[in-house]
């Protein structure tokens, strides 16, 4: 069986890993289809795989008796199921589910768990990542605690689009006000608002960016330090 080459991986945490600790992953890369709303990792279940995105889009999601809420979104930058498993446990609370449909390199939690404790460069890059999703998460509690609808559907059109190939994103707005905690029609206004200024095009499932730099504008400084922090810690280390 051919392996993946680290030449040809999407995901930009397999290409930022040095090639000997690439190597130690490299024969138990297993390539997946994402499908839209299949769950990955089911709360308090055993976490059995790690999931290196290639392509899509994974979300983090938590739920009550009426509401569920993104507090978490992983695309190729990233790794499924990381931030538990790395710091020691073999469960989460969350749902980790495909918001987005694609690809991805599937691996044995264990067989991670093996590659790090015998690597330190490999240990010191996953746990940079780790903290990547952690600041993403209080970035995440920062703007929904002080921004309005606007702004956050703003920021997490951006976070979408820097995890996907062209400028066109396959999301429903159903799906919108699930992920944002707010009621769909608050999510339509501001969808309309954001079409209405230029910023987006949206029809039945699709919306397509058509100016980046408006929609961080409007995004008012919730969008950019987590991305930052990864270039930083990840792709500069």
């Amino acid at each position: 069986m051919a392996y993946v080459q680290q030449s040809t991986v999407r995901n930009r945490l397999l290409k930022a890993m040095r090639a000997e600790d690439f190597a130690r992953l490299q024969p138990h890369l297993e390539s997946v289809e994402l499908l839209v709303q299949q769950m990955l990792i089911l709360p308090n279940a055993r976490t059995e795989h790690l999931y290196f995105v290639e392509s899509g889009l994974g979300s983090i999601t938590t739920e009550s008796a009426n509401n569920r809420v993104e507090v978490g979104i992983i695309g190729r930058e990233g790794v499924i199921g990381a931030s538990h498993v790395l710091l020691g446990s073999d469960r989460a609370p969350y749902d980790h589910f495909v918001q987005m449909p694609g690809t991805a390199l599937r691996i044995r939690a264990d067989i991670v768990i093996a590659a790090v404790e015998e690597s330190p460069t490999l240990r010191k890059l996953l746990l940079r990542y780790v903290l990547t999703e952690i600041i993403q998460t209080r970035q995440t509690a920062f703007v929904n605690a002080t921004l309005e609808i606007e702004a956050r559907l703003a920021r997490w059109l951006l976070m979408c689009h820097d995890r996907v190939d062209g400028d066109e994103l396959l999301l429903k707005h159903e799906f919108l006000s699930m992920m944002l905690g707010v009621r769909r029609s608050g999510v339509t206004l501001a969808m309309q608002q954001l079409e209405g200024a230029g910023r987006i095009r949206a029809r039945r499932g699709r919306i397509t960016v058509l100016n980046r730099d408006l929609l961080e504008e409007i995004a008012d400084g919730g969008y950019g330090t987590p991305e930052a922090e990864y270039a930083r810690l990840i792709e500069g280390a």
